[in-house]
């Protein structure tokens, strides 16, 4: 039986719940394609089936940020996934920020380790820093998923390295944490 991962490219393509913009880049747009590469990965794989949120890059979501991330939940949760992994892009003031980091529900637990995975993934192959994983019971994408559930803030738009890695490389993203799956389940 294939290990069901749910993949949520956070945000939508406008408001209500669109995402940071910063260096001429939209959050939104970055999540898409990520996400779009990393189920290609992984439904080309017997191991795994993935399921998108945003199955067109102009698909909207819900019709307030409240209904956005209840929607991206509800289908995860219905579907019956083993994971949801919910792809975002990092903003900060400070422009030197910069890195990969991943935020869950508590620690110790599946998604904790899923999280240090994707991280270390990530890192290889943007060569971005890891900046760790953080509890954040707090997200609702994390609270009200039926199962193990990862943020993972890719990057910095706000950083204009991260910001070019981003737009130029969506390839590396979508591997790394591709990588960090197979790692997790043993299977690299």
């Amino acid at each position: 039986m294939a290990i069901k991962i749910f993949i949520d490219q956070g945000h939508n393509p406008v408001n209500p719940n669109a995402g940071a913009e910063a260096n001429g880049l939209r959050e939104q747009d970055i999540n898409y394609e990520v996400g779009v590469r990393l189920a290609a990965l992984l439904n080309a794989n017997p191991n795994f089936e993935a399921r998108l949120s945003r199955n067109t890059p102009t698909e909207q979501l819900g019709t307030s940020t409240a209904t956005s991330l209840r929607t991206r939940v509800t289908m995860a949760n219905d579907w019956g996934a083993d994971f949801f992994i919910s792809l975002h892009c990092n903003a900060s003031e400070i422009v030197t920020a910069s890195g990969s980091e991943a935020f869950v529900f508590y620690e110790n637990s599946p998604a904790f380790y899923m999280g240090q995975r994707i991280l270390e993934g990530l890192n290889y192959m943007t060569g971005l820093e890891n900046r760790g994983v953080f509890i954040r019971p707090s997200l609702y994408v994390l609270r009200a998923t039926a199962m193990p559930s990862v943020l993972v803030e890719m990057g910095y738009l706000t950083n204009p390295n991260d910001a070019y890695l981003l737009s130029t490389d969506p390839q590396s993203f979508a591997v790394g944490i591709y990588n960090g799956i197979l790692a997790y389940y043993g299977l690299l």
